[in-house]
């Protein structure tokens, strides 16, 4: 008999069984994202931050031959510690990460996949990956907007990475038809910058409108995703034209280095957070935070909803 390729720990488990409201978090963030021990403790605050809001969260990683729904702390140091190599996981690459007992951390496309299967509808990260600069010659478009377009999962943001084409994302965004709502703005913020001067396409002021949005999406049986766009806190915004000085800097390095392909965005991300001395890294972590607990709340207003309307039925 073939072991089950799924595992999740007591507290997820309890929580499907009870119909309580779940929250998706991603794990390249931990593993690639931010530089240890900075990401554990970080990975320890999102799941604080999704209780807090009254959810439960699910860290979602590939590690012994298992697609794990919430993780142990071992299972989280490993992945923070890096000691092994951690593998980035998106849709295609789960196979070979289960079969080989490799230790992977999702993506926000492997994110949501995982978490359909797993009947969660709202996951939190940082920023969205979209299409990169050049794009028109490398085809580098990340697979979170096709992901996107056919997986039925909220993921809530502060908008695109900074260092991505945004009104090239923005418009394969509505080409694929992806629902974009602004939390509580009019223009879509940009990671790093709570402003990228693009209008939102719909905006939302609460998590009750949130769901309900997404509740009338999914209700017409339209399928895929949703962005909810949440800016960074203003306490750890950027300044946005010192931040494109830095960005500049670091994309010159990375033309100089011929660094091509997944390794793009590590490292100009590391670049940005020496460049600027930090700043980057500090408002990453208060916007993870942030996007952790609107999330929990959403999910706990969609369970919410859904009782409504059961009440109604």
């Amino acid at each position: 008999m073939s072991e089950p390729l799924i595992e999740e720990t007591e507290e997820v488990a309890t929580a499907r069984a009870g119909g309580r409201p779940l929250v998706a978090l991603e794990s390249t963030v931990i593993a690639h994202g931010l530089p240890w021990p900075d990401n554990l403790h970080a990975a320890e605050a999102l799941e604080a931050a999704v209780r807090e809001a009254g959810a439960v969260p699910a860290t979602i990683a590939l590690a012994d031959g298992r697609l794990k729904l919430g993780l142990d702390r071992d299972t989280l140091e490993r992945l923070a510690r890096g000691g092994a190599p951690v593998m980035k996981v998106s849709r295609r690459d789960f196979g070979a990460v289960l079969a080989h007992r490799g230790l992977g951390a999702t993506t926000v496309a492997g994110t949501m996949a995982a978490a359909a299967l797993a009947g969660i509808r709202v996951m939190a990260t940082g920023g969205l990956g979209g299409v990169h600069r050049g794009a028109e010659a490398s085809f580098d478009i990340s697979a979170d907007l096709g992901e996107l377009a056919r997986t039925p999962v909220a993921v809530v943001c502060s908008g695109a990475k900074s260092i991505l084409d945004l009104p090239k994302t923005l418009e394969l965004l509505e080409t694929l038809g992806v629902p974009l709502l602004g939390y509580g703005c009019a223009r879509l913020p940009a990671f790093y910058l709570r402003d990228s001067e693009h209008a939102a396409p719909a905006r939302a002021d609460s998590p009750e409108e949130v769901a309900a949005i997404l509740q009338a999406q999914w209700g017409l049986g339209l399928g895929g995703g949703a962005l909810v766009a949440n800016p960074v806190p203003q306490s750890a915004a950027l300044d946005p034209a010192r931040f494109a000085g830095w960005l500049a800097e670091a994309e010159r390095e990375a033309a100089l280095q011929e660094v091509a392909g997944k390794s793009v965005t590590p490292f100009l991300l590391s670049r940005l957070h020496a460049l600027s001395d930090g700043a980057t890294l500090a408002a990453n972590r208060a916007l993870l935070i942030d996007n952790a607990r609107l999330a929990g709340r959403i999910a706990v207003a969609l369970a919410a909803g859904d009782g409504a309307v059961a009440a109604r039925g």
